[in-house]
């Protein structure tokens, strides 16, 4: 007969591959939605499509200078293999994700035991942001997976057993870091390096930090690994360099609401808003873990054998958030790197405290899901896909356009427009601009996208006739027009940007 710790942690088990199939539905049903996975899932798109694997770009014409591309050429690699789609977008930080996991397993089982380790994972996987994360198009991800393996390889490089292993594990903690500035740039250099720093302080092991790990070489090869990119990237599009360095990595977090941001808007937070993201981040573990430590208030610990590896757990845990406290520009996704210790230290409290420990981590996944249900079934929703998403929008321009009849955007055009159009949406600067590029292409009819309620006298105003209202999507409806006047000159052909 299985024991109720064997029976808890199959159960656990269920749970983890019910949250990974939930995920993965999440992944292929749900459309990318704007702005964040579309923008960065049509700078994919536009990679993939024009093979210029230096120059992530923003619009025609725009160059990215925002980020550095390691998941750009995750996303536009996975495009190339299985075509352009939701699932091929998401696919490789869904892959990032499980090998932040499999650095969390492998950490633990190897400090401490299997039980250890799955209880670590189970932490990490059904952590909120973790999970939202792990699949969705964004940078963070890739950043996460360098910063997590920099902080695994430093430790095993300082206290593995075998001299061999502690050799290749000094080595790929370069790697590590010079995939780091690929991904994110100089600051996940500094995510990692801060808390391994302040630990050798600590624990004085200034000597043992020099000798156990190639620090003149490895920073080589890690230079070795970003610098082409950074050099080729500025001589391609020059300016690239004073704006990512000086504007993203120093304006954006001192500057309230900091308008040098090219590509979208700044974020104004209260100072000390990340441990309130931090929080949230760790649901429900944040509101689970207090309840058992209530409950288990009259069971004595273990004994922890292991000091420095609490302390260096501890900072790393630490060290990004207070990074970000001073900071009010900042979002929900920078609490994401303290998460993989944060699961470490809450495991290795937990297996020392009860033996019960597995009935509260199946609990805690049965809320993740339950959470992720309710979550992902309110965002499938038509109506709220339609005001996150262009897909719907698309399909039905798709569905009713003949060849030669454009899909027009004036002002604002969503990222979801581009992807799902395949850059073919176009933005105009004004209403007023339709009617003279239908003309000057030659044609007579096409779509433009205007808010509910636009009147035909306004559609009339700007030199249009409306012929029909294919539907509403969102705060949206898409109409076919024609070029009221044919003679209408095609000066609005310069300010259309595919």
């Amino acid at each position: 007969m299985p024991t109720e710790s064997q029976a808890a942690r199959r159960w656990i088990l269920v749970l983890l591959a019910l949250l990974l199939l939930a995920r993965l539905a999440a992944m292929a049903g749900l459309p990318l939605m704007d702005t964040t996975e579309a923008r960065y899932g049509d700078i994919g798109r536009r990679m993939a499509e024009l093979g210029d694997w230096v120059t992530p770009w923003f619009d025609a014409g725009v160059p990215f200078w925002g980020k550095p591309p390691l998941s750009f050429w995750l996303t536009a690699a996975s495009m190339r293999l299985l075509g352009i789609s939701e699932i091929a977008a998401r696919l490789p930080h869904l892959l990032c994700g499980l090998l932040i996991a499999a650095l969390v397993w492998q950490f633990a089982r190897r400090q401490a035991s299997r039980r250890e380790a799955l209880l670590a994972t189970s932490v990490l996987l059904g952590s909120t942001l973790f999970f939202v994360s792990a699949g969705a198009v964004m940078t963070d991800t890739a950043m996460v997976l360098c910063t997590t393996l920099a902080m695994f390889s430093c430790w095993f490089a300082l206290n593995a057993p075998g001299a061999a292993e502690r050799r290749w594990m000094g080595w790929l903690f370069f790697v590590a870091q010079g995939l780091g500035l690929l991904a994110k740039g100089p600051v996940a250099v500094v995510l990692s390096g801060l808390p391994i720093l302040l630990w050798i302080a600590i624990d004085k092991r200034w000597q043992h930090a020099w000798r156990g790990l190639p620090w003149l070489r490895g920073s080589l090869l890690a230079l070795a690994i970003a610098a082409p990119w950074y050099v080729l990237a500025e001589l391609r599009t020059p300016g690239f360099l004073n704006y990512f360095l000086l504007g993203e990595h120093w304006q954006r977090f001192l500057m309230p609401g900091w308008r040098g941001d090219l590509y979208g808007h700044a974020h104004e937070f209260a100072r000390g808003t990340i441990w309130g993201f931090a929080w949230g981040a760790l649901l429900p573990w944040s509101v689970l873990l207090p309840l058992a430590a209530w409950c288990w208030r009259r069971e004595s610990a273990g004994p922890d054998r292991e000091p420095a590896l609490r302390l260096y757990l501890l900072l790393w845990l630490l060290l990004p958030l207070i990074f970000f406290t001073a900071a009010r520009n900042i979002i929900w996704t920078y609490a994401l790197p303290s998460l993989p210790a944060a699961a470490l230290l809450m495991a290795r409290w937990m297996a020392r405290r009860s033996a019960r420990a597995e009935h509260w981590v199946a609990v805690g996944l049965a809320v993740s899901l339950a959470g992720a249900a309710v979550g992902f079934g309110r965002l499938a929703q038509a109506q709220r896909q339609d005001e996150r998403s262009a897909r719907a929008l698309v399909a039905a321009y798709q569905a009713h356009a003949q060849d030669g009849q454009p899909l027009m955007y004036a002002g604002r055009r969503p990222f979801s427009a581009a992807f799902y159009s395949q850059g073919q949406a176009l933005r105009l600067m004004q209403l007023s601009e339709a009617a003279g590029h239908l003309v000057a292409q030659g044609g007579c009819q096409g779509y433009v996208v205007v808010p509910n309620g636009e009147s035909r006298a306004a559609l009339a105003e700007a030199g249009l006739q409306w012929l029909s209202t294919v539907g509403r999507f969102g705060e949206v409806e898409l109409v076919c027009v024609a070029a009221a006047r044919a003679d209408i000159a095609a000066t609005g052909r310069h300010a259309v940007q595919p």
